[in-house]
This record gives C-alpha cells, sequence and structure tokens, in this order.
C-alpha cells in the first residue's frame, strides 16, 4: 500500500473518531485525571506542562489530518457539482470552474446572478399583483 493512501485512510478515521462521543469522554476523562493528580503533584510546573505539551500536540496534528480530510470531501463534492452542471442542458458551463476563476471574476458573476434574482423577485411580485392568491387560469 502507498504511503499516501495509507495517510488517507488513517486521516479519514482520525477524522471521523475525533468527532465522536467516545473521543469527547476520552479527552474528558484524561482532563479529569490530570486535574485529579494536581495535589499529588502540588500544581507544580512539571504537572502543568504535560497538559500544555500534551494537548498542543495533538490539535497541531489534528489541524493536519481534519484539513486534509475536508480537502477531500470538498473536492469530492465539487466534482458532484460539476457533473450535475455538466448533465443539465440548460446549465452555464461556465460554473464548472468558478474554484479556478481569480476574485473579480467571481464577483462580477456573483453580481450577474444577484441581478437575476432580482429580476425573477421582481417577476413574481408582478404577477402577484396581477394574480392574487396565485390562482392561475389553471386552477380555477
Amino acid at each position: 500500500m502507498h504511503i499516501v493512501d495509507m495517510f488517507n485512510k488513517l486521516a479519514g478515521k482520525v477524522a471521523r473518531s475525533a468527532g465522536s462521543l467516545g473521543a469527547f469522554i476520552v479527552a474528558l476523562a484524561v482532563i479529569v485525571v490530570w486535574g485529579a493528580t494536581g495535589p499529588l503533584f502540588q500544581f507544580n510546573d512539571t504537572w502543568q506542562l504535560v497538559i500544555n505539551t500534551g494537548t498542543t500536540i495533538v490539535t497541531f496534528l489534528m489541524v493536519f489530518l481534519i484539513q486534509h480530510t475536508q480537502n477531500v470531501d470538498s473536492a469530492a463534492l465539487q466534482i458532484k457539482l460539476d457533473e450535475l452542471i455538466r448533465a443539465s442542458k440548460e446549465a452555464n458551463n461556465e460554473l464548472l470552474n468558478l474554484e479556478e476563476l481569480d476574485d473579480a471574476r467571481l464577483e462580477e458573476i456573483r453580481r450577474r446572478y444577484e441581478a437575476l434574482a432580482e429580476t425573477a423577485a421582481a417577476a413574481q411580485a408582478k404577477k402577484s399583483r396581477c394574480m392574487p392568491n396565485d390562482q392561475t387560469p389553471a386552477s380555477r
């Protein structure tokens, strides 16, 4: 098995388990045990350093594992959305690569869709004024 494949599996498993009730209970138990041992060690600097070092190391590693998992999930979701856009006859295929566009082009497209939404809302409002209670001839 390739190292990248092993990392992908490990990252996925760790990310799923880190968000579980079991992981929370283990973390809570570690804190309770650490707190309970405070009097034994007279709350000294080494006692505090143990929890600070441990939590820092775990947090540091978890950031990378969770970010990796988020990247994989985002890429998979993007591919699924791209396929839906591609498969829709009337879809704007320009939207297939939005994540690759620069900020100025994204803002331009966002403004275009905002204008379309405003036009649709105005048309709906006009229709509502012309046909109260949304009764079309077919529904009478």
